[in-house]
């Protein structure tokens, strides 16, 4: 791999030539001439129904999915590489309300089939085969929750310039954000991913100042951005709840995932149950640290001297290697999205924080979003989103609605890619004090994979029951406090800023209730991860075979098919069994340590 390589930034040229180009004009024009054409079938709906020609409709319908899914694609993907691009911001806004307008147009389709009876339903879906359906057949679960073809539509061209553009309004805020820190005597500017990076430095001073600044700056537009999630939350309590009688406000994320609500409530309580686990790691940080009691500051600490930095070609040649290891296969479809140029890895003002990937459609190469500073947590995050790039690969055999894995499902990949990387670190690196910081990192890992996102779904739990009776930005923000005084107990030290960190979490405001997700995957994955180790290459095709289901079987059935049991809470407290197997490891060494020193 050339040594040379750097950071680079993406193109667009594979969306319709990219936003700005003729063909992208003309793919927003055959939107409109496909939604036409099928809007001409609308009178051929009616019962006894040709099977052969309601799999042409539904192939209809799945070309203007498909068309509609790689023009938001290519509108999201220029905006979020620079939110404060006037130009991108207004064309997302306009894909947006088009998507809205197609979507009610062809709604017809979908509320013909949910009100079909059971009898004539099923006729069609044996006659679409197994390809559609799953989809079909959540369509029609959805029948309880949906509203006539008038309403539907009032609702869809509400959510464009509704929650979805309050979402975006929050995005355009948050991210011209500039922070200011003094570091070795000279005043940095930086965004929040480059201030991050010293919320991590060995020396405290540093990390308190960080975070001192990241919420100083949110904290100045609380009224504002508490604000828009007051708003959010409740436009998903109108919509849901009062109108279309979900009887939770998590019940619909749930649906969407095709997940009992009773499994939700069961990953949640045994990570609630858990959270000593975690107080007894972070005691155990802070006497490695030589601290008396770790300040939340102090949480994602380095543990050793080591500052250890991967130039950007080091990096990329590490990954590769680590997913190598494993299968060719999943080092080949991951060395596609480079070969695409489809990653956008600069550190630039102006560009979405953070890390992502965006699959468009079935039969793309993925598109990756990083912030590359040469940190191992960078590292780590190209392994992850690369390993969501290579699950959507995987699924591409699924149509456009069900290539998708489903939220639960689609940390998958991404967790696993990392722990594949996290084995080779530990293999190839030669300094001790390197292996053993990987060590405490996937504690930290841990940590804020699982017990740090249930405690923000519990938190959103406990908003959307409080914001629809009134409560204030400062009530959400005592709500807040008392969430993370029973996620760290006496632990942690917590500094009155932490109490505003909820405002700065995208997640909660763009898709409520996600972070579950996280929890529920890396719980899975190390339940995965083990069988790994534990059978080595015969357990090879049941991780193929989950990830290239994608979204097109329900979670619980296509895990229950490889012996995995969602429902019983042993399974959830068997990926915590594994943390504290760990956790004993890294005491036990901590005490050797200790012991030598003496």
């Amino acid at each position: 791999m050339d040594a040379t390589l750097t950071p680079e930034r993406w193109t667009l040229e594979d969306l319709f030539g990219g936003p700005q180009s003729p063909e992208f004009k003309r793919a927003l024009e055959a939107l409109d001439e496909k939604a036409a054409a099928l809007q001409a079938v609308r009178d051929e709906l009616k019962p006894g129904l040709a099977p052969e020609r309601f799999l042409e409709i539904v192939r209809r319908v799945e070309e203007l999915a498909d068309l509609m899914h790689r023009a938001y694609a290519a509108a999201g993907l220029w905006f979020y590489e620079d939110t404060q691009n006037p130009e991108a911001q207004a064309l997302l806004a306009r894909v947006r309300q088009k998507s809205a307008e197609v979507e009610n147009q062809t709604l017809f389709f979908e509320l013909w089939f949910k009100d079909l009876p059971d009898a004539e339903a099923d006729r069609l879906i044996a006659a679409a085969g197994e390809r559609y359906r799953y989809w079909l057949e959540q369509m029609r679960a959805w029948k309880p929750y949906t509203l006539s073809e008038g309403e539907e539509k009032i609702v869809n061209l509400k959510n464009a310039t509704g929650r979805t553009a309050l979402d975006t309004l929050y995005d355009t805020i948050t991210s011209r954000y500039k922070f200011t820190l003094e570091v070795d005597g000279e005043s940095l500017t930086l965004t929040r991913g480059e201030l991050m990076v010293y919320a991590r430095d060995p020396r405290p001073e540093v990390r308190a100042a960080a975070y001192r600044e990241l919420y100083r700056v949110y904290a100045e537009d609380a009224p504002v951005l508490a604000q828009i999630y007051q708003n959010i939350v409740s436009d998903w309590k109108n919509e849901y709840l009062e109108v279309r009688g979900f009887q939770s406000a998590i019940a619909v994320r749930n649906k969407i995932n095709d997940l009992p609500d009773a499994v939700v409530e069961t990953l949640l309580e045994v990570s609630r149950k858990n959270a000593p686990l975690f107080q007894r790691y972070f005691r155990l940080k802070a006497r490695v640290l030589g601290m008396e009691r770790l300040r939340r500051y102090d949480v994602y600490a380095p543990v050793t001297k080591a500052e250890k930095r991967y130039d950007y070609a080091e990096a990329r040649r590490m990954v590769d290697e680590a997913f190598a290891a494993f299968d060719p296969r999943f080092a080949e479809l991951a060395a596609r999205v480079f070969e695409r140029r489809h990653v956008d890895a600069e550190v630039r003002e102006g560009k979405a924080g953070g890390a992502f990937c965006w699959t468009p459609a079935p039969g793309t190469v993925p598109w990756v979003l990083l912030n590359y500073q040469g940190r191992p947590d960078d590292v780590s995050t190209m392994a992850h989103e690369l390993g969501h790039a290579v699950h959507g690969m995987l699924a591409g055999e699924h149509p456009v609605f069900t290539f998708h894995a489903p939220m639960p499902l689609a940390e998958t990949a991404s967790t696993f890619a990392e722990m594949l990387l996290v084995d080779h670190l530990l293999a190839s690196e030669s300094d001790a004090e390197v292996r053993r910081q990987v060590l405490f990192d996937q504690m930290d890992g841990n940590y804020a994979t699982i017990l740090r996102q249930a405690y923000f779904a519990l938190f959103e739990i406990e908003a959307h029951r409080r914001i629809p009776e009134g409560a204030s930005a400062d009530e959400l923000k005592a709500a807040y406090r008392q969430n993370l005084e029973e996620q760290f107990g006496e632990a942690v030290e917590l500094s009155d800023e932490f109490d505003w960190e909820w405002i700065s979490i995208p997640h909660i405001y763009g898709t409520p209730f996600y972070v579950y997700a996280y929890a529920f995957g890396q719980l899975l994955v190390l339940a995965l991860y083990r069988r790994y180790r534990e059978e080595g290459e015969a357990f090879k095709p049941r991780l193929f075979r989950i990830l290239e289901a994608g979204g097109s079987v329900a979670p619980a059935e296509l895990l229950a098919r490889e012996g995995f049991d969602i429902t019983d809470p042993a399974f959830w407290q068997g990926g915590f069994d594994v943390i504290a197997e760990l956790l004993s490891k890294l005491e036990a060494e901590a005490g050797a340590a200790s012991a030598s020193q003496v």
